[in-house]
């Protein structure tokens, strides 16, 4: 693929001349949904694919702030042993006696004492540390291993209106706990040619979790992301992602922005460290997508 780029002073997100998205179709308005009456149940949407570096935990945390902004009650669950989702929203899970490894190991634990408050309003989490990476193997000869995140969100389902979780890049048993805790999946897929190599393995794993532990899983959608429309590969790769996944595929795409990785050190989602930048205004733009699918409360 090429890699032309496009007239100087465009951004990496504008709009084609046509009047159509970024993916190639006219975008449609995503009102701001009314308030919620009342909280709960939650559904619990994984934030999943295999390889790393698409996005995944950057997209939990902004698309839950996002959320909160519009009165939804989140709980991120950070489901990775690496803990970025944890020190992305500024909680420190390396002392804390209860988090989601106690939960999966210790049918004592409750869930609620693993909770900590986030600096956004309404929005909690869930916090990880490398204590989960020890989980796969310990849980093993567990009976109904793939079920034990299921088992431990249910105390607290009521509370929130929606759960996102953040999978490690990974498809092993971790996942596939999520999967089988999860209502839907929402896929982060880079702009990038070899990010759409894995995305058949990791639809051919979402089909055999729903066929054998959880028939209500779907896929929401997958979310383009690191776009940049000055590049030829970006725009082709939306288009194959497009021609190939069709609806599933969010009009909304995230672009590529150091605002990121800023926002990551000062433990901020994008909609407080730079309220106005676009790369806010994509992640709002999302949870109203969302909510409009009906993927979202």
């Amino acid at each position: 693929m090429s890699s032309d780029t496009s007239a100087p002073g465009q951004t990496a997100l504008d709009v084609p001349s046509t009047g159509l998205g970024p993916t190639g179709r006219p975008v449609p308005e995503f009102p701001v949904p009314p308030p919620l009456a009342s909280h709960g149940p939650a559904r619990v949407i994984a934030m999943c694919n295999q390889k790393g570096g698409v996005g995944k935990t950057t997209t939990t945390i902004n698309l839950g702030a996002a959320l909160a902004e519009l009165g939804r009650r989140v709980l991120l669950v950070d489901f990775d042993p690496q803990g970025a989702l944890s020190a992305g929203v500024g909680v420190s899970a390396h002392d804390r006696e209860t988090t989601v490894y106690t939960l999966l190991v210790d049918r004592s634990a409750r869930t609620r004492d693993a909770i900590v408050p986030t600096r956004v309003e309404g929005m909690d989490v869930v916090p990880a540390n490398i204590d989960l990476s020890a989980a796969e193997v310990q849980l093993v000869a567990e009976v109904a291993r793939e079920n034990l995140l299921a088992r431990a969100l249910r105390p607290v389902l009521d509370d929130y209106d929606v759960v996102l979780v953040d999978c490690q890049p990974s498809l092993g048993l971790l996942t596939v706990n999520a999967l089988t805790a999860a209502h839907g999946v929402v896929i982060p897929l880079e702009c990038e040619y070899f990010a759409l190599r894995g995305v058949a393995l990791l639809v051919e794993t979402i089909d055999k979790v729903q066929d054998r532990l959880n028939p209500r899983l779907q896929v929401d959608g997958i979310l383009a992301t690191m776009y940049d429309s000055r590049t030829l590969h970006s725009r082709e790769v939306v288009a194959r992602v497009v021609e190939a996944f069709g609806d599933q595929v969010f009009h909304t795409v995230v672009g590529r922005t150091v605002k990121f990785p800023d926002a990551s050190v000062a433990a901020e989602p994008i909609t407080t460290y730079a309220t106005n930048h676009p790369a806010a205004a994509s992640y709002r733009q999302l949870a109203r997508e969302l909510v409009a699918r009906g993927d979202a409360a």
